[in-house]
């Protein structure tokens, strides 16, 4: 076996895209690994994983081999009866192979496949050295990155995320030749840039790690997570509150210093009058602070910055943090204070003059559609219909506030804050928050009853609106975000466990626009026919079209296109797709029995009769759709002639009855259950019965008992789906 040697490559940059660069880390390793792989090079990674500083992607791997193995080569050549004359001797053909494979024809071997025997010429030639496949390794890695813009500097060709400076490449203590991107290879790296603004020369990969953290760089990035999660934490516990730590925020900041220093900072506390999510974001998004909260949670004046370098004045440091804070803090406090002046209900007066879709209207008829929703839903589900047509009226009035125009991303939570100023009712002001929940994949719905009911109608005002204006989504365009709506509207149904008419809702709502827009055409050609002047237009010219809504045909789209993302959401879950296919055949109008029905196919599919029920089912689907003719809506006992068909009606009316009050219930375990004792009687009556018997009734009243049978057994979900 070959000698394996640490391998050690580490390229160094200018600071690298923050968000782009565990990414480039991660095909950096990728793309050295790889490449030494299809090169037959044996690899020991270990632990190895990608090593990365805001200025310089590194791969360093415990084990790698000085060389390749031996390469094998086979050259197949012709078959005899083409290589060798009537008297055995080597024709041009054999020849020519010989002298391309450099060797005498008598050197050569034979081998035999399926077209009979022929010449193979085999050879075994050393390895390659490791060190003189490297500088290709290393340039098919850089070359095979995601970078889809690259940069380029100087007068060169080539490109890179980022102008680069120094390049190490050691195999073992050697120093492998390379140059890439204009680079010539070294063993020197370089520390950190203000702390350690030198070189820093590496007898071997071994003390990588070890050099560049006493050159004050930690090239581990989980390393500097570690260390800025434990600083943030011990700073905040200082000043008596707990860090708000993000995984957006702490992994931006992760990727934004080489040797992380807390800063604990603070701001005036008038500032704390604000809603704390503007001054949070403020802090987290547009300056990847960390925020103090105090036990409750509730935003405190402190907060931390992490500094890349250690301050000798960090009071120095702090004032400069808290200097680029102040002015973003008293915008949001003017745009705050002025928006309480003006109150949330005044506010909505300007929805009007809003389009929200050229086809649908302004924002203003959208809340009037959503607020006949929101009436409709909350008595379905038990909420206040005047509390959620209240809260729907109000919901998006703080779109006109100068605080969304500021902060369009607390759309929602500043209408909140106006409606408890307003005196608005708590559950009011919370389901105006609660309405965009989720606000993105992986969030929780909405918590309140009331928030619930505003989620459910939004969407679904969305949804419909999307549909009826031609906006459905293809390909990769979704412009107003149906796909997301549509899941939101999914699983606020189903995790509330709210059994809504799906199909009734998404029909009241396409009605709701069918009826605006031609109120609203209706009023245009009246305005219209009003002003119109002794020019001669006839007034038939003057009508305003309304938007044809057909929703009778856009809620069955609806509704499939509504399943179709629930597709995606159960397979989330761990449920194959035979399962979600079953029930999606039966279209449950509730979403949540069709969650019911999810579950009890899980229960049934393990059962020990489910593959043979499932594949009797599959039978009794086909027999049923050949048969020609009426099938008798009922099972004659008359006409059971054999003891397996007898056996089985009995059974599938004993089932049925033992079933029905289940069924009713929607306890479809207990359905399926019970159905699962009629394998024994299935089994026998296929094995004994023909179903299409020569006398027409014996037929009939056989496909009247299957029909029964199918129908009862397809009652909770197609089963046959769960037939391999």
């Amino acid at each position: 076996m070959s000698t394996m040697l640490p391998l050690l490559i580490e390229l160094g940059t200018e600071e690298l895209p923050v968000k782009a660069l565990p990414g480039l880390a991660q095909a950096f390793f990728d793309g050295v690994v790889d490449g030494l792989s299809k090169r037959g090079v044996a690899v020991d990674r270990g632990d190895a994983k990608p090593l990365s500083t805001p200025r310089r992607l590194a791969v360093l791997l415990p084990g790698v081999a000085v060389e390749q193995p031996e390469q094998k080569g086979e050259m197949l050549g012709p078959y005899l009866n083409i290589a060798l004359d009537a008297d055995g001797q080597p024709t041009k053909a054999l020849q020519g192979f010989a002298a391309k494979a450099g060797i005498d024809w008598t050197a050569l071997e034979r081998t035999r496949d399926a077209k009979g025997e022929r010449f193979v010429h085999r050879s075994v030639t050393p390895g390659a050295r490791t060190a003189a496949l490297l500088p290709e390794v290393l340039a098919e890695a850089l070359a095979g990155m995601p970078i889809p813009k690259p940069m380029r500097w100087g007068s060169h060709s080539y490109g890179f995320a980022r102008p680069v400076h120094w390049l190490v490449l050691l195999h073992g203590k050697e120093v492998i030749e390379a140059d890439v991107l204009g680079l010539k290879s070294d063993r020197m790296s370089r520390g950190h840039r203000f702390m350690h603004d030198k070189t820093v020369w590496l007898s071997s990969p071994h003390d990588y790690v070890s050099s560049l953290q006493a050159a004050y760089v930690l090239v581990d990035a989980d390393a500097r997570r570690a260390r800025i999660v434990e600083a943030v934490n011990a700073e905040a516990a200082a000043a008596g509150g707990q860090a708000r730590i993000t995984a957006d925020n702490l992994e931006q900041v992760v990727n934004l210093v080489e040797w992380p220093a807390p800063v604990l900072c603070s701001f005036e506390r008038e500032f704390l009058a604000v809603p704390q999510e503007a001054l949070i974001e403020t802090m987290e998004i547009n300056q990847k602070f960390f925020p103090v909260l105090d036990t409750s949670g509730k935003l405190t004046e402190k907060f931390i910055g992490i500094a890349n370098i250690e301050s000798k004045n960090v009071a120095e440091v702090a004032k400069g943090y808290e200097r680029v804070i102040r002015p973003r803090f008293a915008d949001a406090k003017f745009f705050f204070d002025e928006d309480l002046k003006q109150g949330l209900e005044s506010m909505g007066d300007g929805l009007t003059s809003v389009t929200y879709q050229a086809k649908l209207g302004s924002v203003a008829d959208k809340v009037q559609r959503v607020v006949a929703l929101a009436g409709l839903i909350a008595p379905q589900v038990g909420a206040d219909p005047v509390l959620a047509k209240r809260a729907a009226l109000l919901a998006k009035n703080d779109l006109q506030s100068r605080m969304v125009n500021e902060f369009p991303e607390l759309q929602g939570i500043a209408g909140r804050h106006y409606a408890v100023a307003g005196g608005e009712s708590p559950e009011v002001a919370l389901a105006i928050d609660e309405a965009y929940q989720p606000r993105f994949g992986g969030d929780d719905i909405a918590l309140s009853a009331l928030g619930k009911v505003l989620a459910i109608a939004e969407r679904l005002d969305t949804l419909a609106g999307g549909f009826a204006a031609g906006l459905k989504p293809t390909g990769n365009k979704d412009p107003f975000a149906l796909r997301r709506n549509a899941l939101g509207l999914a699983r606020t149904i189903i995790e509330s466990g709210f059994d809504l008419d799906l199909r009734a809702l998404l029909h009241s709502a396409l009605e709701s626009i069918r009826q605006q827009s031609e109120a609203t055409a209706i009023e245009a050609t009246v305005k219209k026919m009003k002003q119109m002047d002794s020019t001669g237009i006839q007034a038939q010219s003057m009508e305003v079209k309304s938007l044809p809504v057909d929703a009778d045909s856009l809620s069955l789209d609806l509704y499939d296109f509504i399943l179709d993302r629930l597709r995606g959401y159960y397979a989330d879950k761990g449920v194959p797709a035979t399962h979600f296919n079953a029930v999606a055949e039966l279209k449950p109008a509730s979403l949540y029995d069709f969650d019911r029905r999810i579950d009890a196919i899980g229960t049934f599919a393990a059962l020990p009769e489910a593959e043979a029920l499932a594949a009797a089912n599959k039978r009794i689907r086909n027999i049923l759709r050949k048969a020609e003719g009426e099938i008798p809506g009922m099972v004659d006992p008359a006409l059971l002639a054999e003891p397996a068909e007898s056996e089985l009606a009995g059974a599938v009316e004993a089932a049925i009855d033992d079933s029905n009050a289940s069924l009713h219930q929607k306890d479809y375990v207990s359905v399926l259950a019970r159905l699962a004792r009629l394998r024994p009687q299935v089994d026998a009556f296929f094995d004994a019965v023909m179903v299409n018997a020569e006398d027409p009734a014996l037929r009939g009243n056989r496909l009247a008992l299957l029909k029964r049978l199918g129908d009862r057994l397809g009652s909770v979900a197609a089963i046959e789906h769960l037939s391999s």
